[in-house]
């Protein structure tokens, strides 16, 4: 790499400047993959959170997905997921978003409604709830504090970790009183036949995936592992692909500023390229030499720019929804350093290709 090394030494301000872009790019393109992981948490850390196998909705209209918002299962499609064979519970969980308020405060929430079996996020008795932290900071409550919803009052028996669905925060509630809230709203008596029910199925077990789709059919339901059914929230589903396809372009943006700049730089050192193959410098050795020069450049300007990302990703992590992990600094550097390899490896290929004599020039 001896004229590698030359060049970035004699030429300091042109790869000063290509690596403060290098630079700049990785910041967006973490910061960016960092406050995309955060408002995807913020949509679906409740469900994720579960610990279930799958999610289990009602059949949806022809044409249409799955969706929380629309799903209603009722207490014989429990019963039925409930005899499948490898399926250890089915357990029934009402949905709702509603305002919790407090005399001196009120935040949007989700209402989570769980039977006791359900596990440690279940309310003990009715007419208490257990909060996210992220809705008792909202409203100043313990536990212990009394809260409304509508004009019916509760009392905070717990706060829990956060736990979000629909960047709301997250509430659970004993299965009868939220079923009690939705026949209200639906204006059907609780208990009565058409009355709410549940919204979705968390389903615990490994049944095979014959044995689930033959329950969908007996019990006219849709069953989806966790993931997929993460797309069945809307909040979720409409931002993802947005945020998504502006990290892609970026990725794609940073292969063609590095590849731009090694196809000037390279035409710029014609001739001391044709001069080395004519004294008997071999193609892969001008390769490796190019491009170690190319990797020393995206490995200084990547490790600062995810340097950068962790220092201001910790900082905003008080104010935006933003995650601070390998998979939104480590990862994000890895691809920019390799795509921006193969921008410079395409803008080698011509010069690396030419006849010695060809790129000194035939008059000389």
């Amino acid at each position: 790499m001896f004229v590698a090394w030359r060049d970035m030494r004699f030429a300091t301000g042109r790869f000063v400047l290509i690596g403060a872009v290098v630079t700049l790019i990785t910041l967006l393109v973490g910061f960016l993959s960092g406050l995309t992981a955060g408002l995807a948490n913020q949509n679906i850390s409740a469900v994720t959170g579960l610990g279930a196998s799958s999610i289990v909705f009602s059949a949806p209209a022809d044409g249409e997905q799955a969706s929380f918002s629309d799903s209603a299962v009722t207490a014989d499609m429990a019963s039925d997921w409930a005899a499948v064979p490898g399926v250890e519970r089915a357990e029934p969980i009402g949905i709702t978003q509603t305002r919790l308020e407090t005399p001196d405060a009120r935040t949007s929430v989700s209402l989570f409604g769980v039977e006791p079996s359900f596990g440690h996020d279940a309310p003990t008795a009715s007419g208490q709830l257990r909060l996210s932290a992220a809705a008792a900071k909202e409203l100043k409550v313990t536990a212990g504090d009394e809260v409304s919803i509508g004009a019916k009052q509760f009392t905070v028996e717990s706060v829990g970790d956060d736990a979000w669905y629909s960047h709301t925060p997250v509430v659970w509630m004993s299965a009868t009183d939220w079923r009690t809230m939705a026949a209200a709203t639906s204006g059907v008596a609780a208990g009565s036949a058409g009355a709410p029910f549940a919204t979705v199925l968390a389903v615990f077990g490994n049944p095979t995936g014959a044995t689930a789709t033959a329950a969908d059919a007996q019990a006219g339901t849709v069953s989806k592992s966790v993931l997929p059914a993460l797309m069945a929230i809307g909040s979720f589903r409409s931002e993802i692909g947005s945020l998504l396809l502006m990290v892609a372009m970026l990725f794609g943006i940073s292969a063609l500023v590095i590849g731009a700049f090694f196809t000037v730089w390279t035409i710029q050192r014609r001739g001391d390229v044709a001069i080395l193959k004519a004294l008997g410098a071999t193609t892969r050795r001008l390769t490796t030499d190019a491009l170690g020069q190319a990797l020393v450049l995206l490995i200084v300007g990547v490790g600062v720019g995810i340097g950068l990302t962790a220092l201001l990703g910790s900082l905003a992590g008080t104010a935006l929804p933003f995650v601070l992990s390998p998979l939104t600094t480590l990862v994000p550097g890895v691809i920019m350093v390799v795509l921006g390899l193969a921008g410079a490896a395409f803008a080698l290929r011509s010069i690396l290709t030419a006849d010695p004599l060809t790129a000194l020039g035939g008059n000389r």
